[in-house]
């Protein structure tokens, strides 16, 4: 099942406190950034994010959930009401987050 735009506008409005944040549309499904790094992403209208030591810190309960089949699992948010939450969380996990990978030109 593919995530709806609606569910992908109202995640980017929570978070829109935060500089950097984009999302690019892949398959039906959102992958989120920020400052260009992957953190996250909506699959079937979640919203999962990377295992890093600051999300499983701020959050060591969540559930770890597949975002596809044979997909590495994530972390799902459950409560992407709380704002200031979300976007705590993504500072947090900003330093741990890989670099982008460089595209190689030609």
């Amino acid at each position: 099942m593919a995530s709806s735009k609606s569910y992908l506008e109202y995640v980017m409005e929570q978070l829109a406190a935060l500089d950097g944040i984009s999302y690019r549309a892949m398959m039906g499904e959102y992958i989120l950034y920020c400052r260009g790094r992957i953190f996250g992403g909506i699959y079937d209208d979640r919203l999962l994010v990377k295992q890093t030591a600051a999300a499983e810190r701020l959050m060591p309960n969540a559930p770890l959930e597949l975002p596809y089949e044979g997909g590495k699992p994530m972390l799902l948010v459950e409560d992407v009401d709380d704002r200031d939450f979300l976007c705590a969380l993504v500072e947090a996990m900003y330093s741990g987050l890989p670099e982008p990978r460089k595209r190689k030109q030609g």
